[in-house]
């Protein structure tokens, strides 16, 4: 499966790559520079060890390897978000999109500054959280990683803005907030999350966005009289939960994140390179 991952991953960088011109002054160009950064998040090992000979077999082996000191970061996330559009294929249409996150932890002890504790997989945990939209393609529609006392739905505020098309946009109980609604509807989607407390007042204070009121009505009122469509179309949001675990249950997935891996630029890298290698896996079981 890792060979034909790599061969997925090659063809997409050749394309992005091609007609691209590197500055003058750079010793090394930039398409070996994301191909040694994939080779070393491929095989869960640090760059330095992708940079060293031994570590390809004679058919994947450049010609040259760059040394870690002109691994290009920057170079790096560049082409990564070229790549995700080409790894994405042709825009999604797909009526229903999901939203949602996923812890990433890191040990309770760790040295990492950047790493913040906040809510986790069923209990407080330290560490980062990725963030995303998935519309049914290899690629989330929109993604990101931040520390993990991000709050969610003011995240998926700025991820809505990434929104192409026109739809729904399915959350669970944390994305219960009217600034999500307004920003989904100026995307041209509605948002449809349940409340943490249902069937009980809206409070006092500012009245709540209409879409929430139309989502509260979906969702508590119409099913006592016989309208299942929005319990019906919350069963779809199940599909983030199969993404994200897909996401995580193969041996090139983001199983784990390595004691190397520390501080939000580094692990938001990390975390793009295991989204397109499991863009590459998906694209190769639909082919």
């Amino acid at each position: 499966m890792e060979r034909e991952q790599w061969a997925e991953l090659m063809r997409a960088l050749n394309d992005v790559a091609r007609g691209r011109t590197d500055n003058a002054y750079h010793r090394h160009p930039s398409v070996l520079i994301v191909r040694v950064y994939l080779w070393a998040a491929l095989h869960d090992r640090p760059v330095s060890w992708a940079c060293r000979r031994s570590a390809w077999d004679d058919r994947t082996r450049p010609k040259r390897l760059p040394s870690q000191p002109t691994m290009r970061t920057g170079t790096v996330r560049r082409l990564f978000d070229r790549l995700s559009a080409r790894m994405a294929g042709r825009a999604t249409t797909r009526l229903v999109k999901q939203v949602d996150g996923k812890p990433i932890p890191v040990s309770r002890h760790s040295q990492d500054g950047q790493a913040a504790w906040g809510r986790g997989a069923g209990a407080y945990a330290r560490g980062y959280k990725l963030h995303l939209i998935d519309a049914g393609g290899p690629m989330p529609q929109a993604f990101t990683v931040t520390p993990m006392n991000h709050s969610e739905s003011a995240t998926a505020r700025q991820l809505v803005e990434q929104l192409t098309g026109t739809g729904y946009l399915l959350g669970d109980a944390g994305y219960d907030d009217s600034k999500l609604y307004a920003a989904a509807r100026r995307a041209n989607h509605k948002l449809i999350a349940p409340r943490r407390r249902p069937r009980t007042g809206l409070g006092k204070g500012k009245p709540s966005d209409p879409d929430r009121l139309d989502a509260i009505d979906r969702l508590e009122r119409a099913p006592q009289l016989g309208n299942r469509f929005g319990p019906t179309l919350m069963q779809l949001r199940r599909r983030v939960e199969t993404t994200l675990g897909n996401f995580t249950s193969h041996g090139t997935g983001l199983t784990h994140l390595p004691p190397w891996v520390r501080g939000l630029q580094r692990v938001s890298l990390y975390v793009h390179a295991k989204l397109l290698i499991n863009a590459a896996r998906i694209r190769g079981l639909r082919e």
